[in-house]
């Protein structure tokens, strides 16, 4: 048999839910860049005109009629190249999850998602009906031509998928069009898919992921070919738009008719061969939560973050993120003292801020304390100290970060990290008090791992708060330790209940204090209240609070 060069594109683009022209612009500029340089194929990722995930914007009729008027804008566009777009589709009353399938100004043909997923941060059987087909298409290439699949995300994830059928009918390579989002490790997961189905089916992978921040969703495009061999020919920069070209060799053969795409040969000039290598798991875990708050912010129109600055590590970090997405010009660090602040947390946050290049604004609450206690006496008269006050301060910080949110527009960043908001280790309407969460789904261990690595491309958070035991300094000499285990254990703990869901006995086999592990487990399931009323946060594991964990506010069960 013949062979011949097809050169395919994966277009990982940065969408944003709901802006469908603006989508489509990106969509429609990558299709100019890709006939410029020869492309045959480019493929776009899932949704990409509505963006992912539209939720219940599915629901209103006239979104899904405006995002096939502008599919059809698109298709106008593009000539003598084979476009596939992530759209959604209307037949009758269903719609579905939908890839169309461009050519010769033409919607030649249009895919419909067979898997569906429907746990984790994923409910598209609340919206989408499944296809029931995994048609293949012709590619005709003057006088030869090739066969080749379509699919969607998870349609490659189950082994009875489309693919397998696709290969049978003498597809020589299958296109998955994904919106997959990130977390540690998915990158080696989706690859390790990939893979077998390119060897155990004999074909190449091209696998399109979509890049960007969609409230608590980041998406980390790292697009990829994968040969029939089942090796990663190229693969796309992680966090980054990019126009992946690949060039692969396919057999081919002569159609006679019902021929659905034709292309015209073309003098292309060798292409390198691009492969972005992974990243080391900080790095990966940092970019996204750098990219997360870039487009939380951008996309929704905050032009400055406020942060409560208190000398501590969580704060400091969260603090150099937001410079890193923003810019120093737009971060504002406010440090309110109380009594009870050392005077090292001042010379951290002062360091911190000095080093980072941004404003630091200083509001001392003392007097403010005072004044609720005595406003309270009465009240309080025959009860002694104890958490209420601690919490009073921290309520009083988040009123004042609140007022200057309001008077000047700034996106208050909290600072409370996974470990904190799993414990309810964190006051309600004080720390908690806020619009983004940048370190909810970061344990407290890993936010060290996250200032050493910061640090280790230029440093800017001072040792000493990296160095500090962890307080909250609400009353004398207080440490974390004060109420929760040591975080090297806390967090391993949490990660087997919380993440894992693994039972009390099997959390305690595993070699943890029965106590300890009873304590712990008691604190995340009385703090669920609590967390319902967190703001949206940045998922970087692979079970966050909000959409992939839902538990039940009133709640009997221990086990």
């Amino acid at each position: 048999m013949k062979k011949t060069s097809i050169r395919i594109a994966c277009g990982q683009i940065n969408t944003t839910v709901g802006d469908l022209t603006g989508n489509a612009g990106k969509i429609i500029d990558f299709i100019k860049q890709a006939q410029e340089i020869g492309v045959d194929i480019i493929a776009f990722p899932e949704l990409s005109i509505t963006g992912y995930p539209p939720e219940d914007l599915l629901l209103k009729k006239s979104f899904v009629e405006d995002n096939i008027k502008i599919l059809k804008s698109i298709a106008s566009k593009t000539d003598d190249i084979v476009a596939i777009v992530g759209f959604v589709d209307m037949v009758q009353s269903n719609i579905y999850n939908a890839a169309a399938i461009m050519n010769q100004r033409k919607i030649k043909a249009v895919y419909h998602k067979i898997l569906l997923p429907n746990y984790g941060v994923f409910d598209e059987k609340r919206y989408f009906a499944p296809g029931d087909t995994g048609p293949v298409f012709k590619l005709q290439i003057q006088n030869t031509g090739c066969i080749f699949g379509i699919s969607v995300c998870e349609d490659i994830w189950h082994n009875n998928g489309p693919t397998g059928k696709q290969a049978k009918s003498g597809a020589s390579f299958v296109i998955n069009i994904n919106a997959s989002p990130y977390h540690m490790g998915k990158i080696k997961e989706r690859e390790k898919i990939a893979i077998n189905q390119a060897k155990n089916n004999h074909l190449y992978m091209i696998y399109t992921n979509l890049v960007g921040g969609q409230d608590e969703l980041v998406f980390d495009g790292q697009s990829f070919v994968v040969s029939p061999s089942g090796k990663i020919i190229s693969r796309a920069q992680a966090f980054e738009e990019q126009l992946l070209i690949t060039d692969i060799e396919i057999e081919t053969k002569k159609f006679r008719n019902n021929v659905q795409l034709v292309i015209k040969p073309k003098k292309k000039e060798p292409v390198p061969v691009f492969v972005a290598k992974h990243l080391p798991v900080e790095e990966e875990v940092y970019r996204a939560l750098v990219l997360g708050l870039k487009d939380y912010t951008e996309k929704n129109g905050f032009t400055k973050v406020v942060i409560g600055l208190s000398g501590g590590i969580d704060s400091a970090l969260v603090a150099t993120i937001a410079v890193d997405a923003m810019g120093k010009e737009k971060v504002k660090g406010v440090f309110m003292p109380s009594r009870f602040t050392s005077e090292q947390s001042d010379i951290d946050a002062t360091h911190l801020t000095e080093n980072l290049g941004i404003e630091l604004i200083s509001i001392p609450i003392d007097e403010i304390f005072s004044s609720y206690l005595k406003t309270l006496e009465q009240c309080f008269k025959d009860a002694e100290p104890d958490i209420t006050e601690e919490n009073i301060q921290a309520r009083i910080r988040g009123n004042l970060l609140m007022a200057l949110s309001n008077k000047f527009g700034y996106l208050v960043l909290t600072t409370g990290n996974k470990s904190e908001i799993s414990t309810g280790y964190a006051t309600l309407y004080g720390d908690m008090a806020g619009g983004f969460a940048v370190l909810k789904d970061v344990p407290k261990t890993l936010v060290y791992q996250l200032a050493l690595y910061r640090n280790s491309q230029g440093k800017v958070i001072p040792d000493s708060i990296i160095n500090k035991e962890p307080t909250a300094e609400l009353r004398p000499n207080q440490k974390d330790t004060d109420t929760l285990p040591p975080y090297e254990i806390l967090d391993k703990i949490l990660k087997m209940y919380v993440e894992e869901n693994r039972s009390i006995a099997s959390i305690i086999k595993s070699g943890f204090e029965e106590t300890i592990v009873r304590k712990v487990i008691k604190m995340v399931d009385k703090s669920e209240y609590k967390r319902r009323q967190a703001p949206p946060g940045i998922k970087i594991t692979p079970r966050s609070f909000g959409k992939d964990r839902r538990m039940p506010i009133t709640n009997k069960y221990q086990g």
